[in-house]
């Protein structure tokens, strides 16, 4: 019977890390640095037309308070976009807020070591969007991750259909208007 008991446990623990939202607050540090966008999926209604396909590593910044702020570029339209995103914390672990409360995005950690979600519900032209994206310290796709993210996927009611790979670039530099 003791046998039985250690392997049991270890599978509970790993079904409750591997759920969302994260059980205890994430730290700002944690998360801190640079991040490499591994997969996206969005909403089967987004157009295919205004998804990203090329990316760059995303920039985590530890504000004041527990605020992130983060920052990247991306290329859309075949056109260098760069986005800043100040986000604070709701009080639900994982749970931030951005643009005045209108999106709400979660932060969740894998159960694979280094790799996180990155999942933002919102409105866009009056239409509810949702959006995750696997995220790790270096721009190789792990295989483990990838899953994991396909698995949070169908859990949102997101279509596997959806996930595509993005390009990674360094960065790109914003055209001005």
């Amino acid at each position: 019977m003791k046998a039985l008991l250690l392997p049991i446990a270890l599978s509970l623990l790993a079904a409750l890390r591997a759920q969302d939202p994260p059980s205890c607050p994430l730290e700002p540090q944690k998360i801190a640095g640079t991040w490499y966008v591994k997969a996206i999926v969005t909403d089967g209604d987004l157009p295919k037309e205004t998804r990203s396909r090329k990316v760059s590593p995303v920039t985590v910044t530890a504000l004041g308070g527990g605020d992130l702020e983060l920052r990247f570029t991306f290329w859309k339209e075949a056109r260098c976009h760069e986005k800043t995103a100040r986000m604070q914390p709701t009080g639900e672990p994982g749970k931030y807020s951005s643009n005045g409360g209108k999106k709400h995005v979660y932060i969740l950690e894998l159960p694979v070591e280094g790799h996180y979600v990155l999942y933002c519900e919102g409105q866009r032209q009056g239409k509810s969007v949702r959006v995750g994206k696997l995220i790790g310290r270096n721009p190789d796709v792990n295989p483990e991750a990838l899953e994991a993210f396909k698995k949070f996927a169908q859990r949102k009611g997101l279509s596997l259909e959806d996930i595509f790979t993005p390009e990674q670039t360094e960065s790109c530099k914003p055209e001005s208007d």
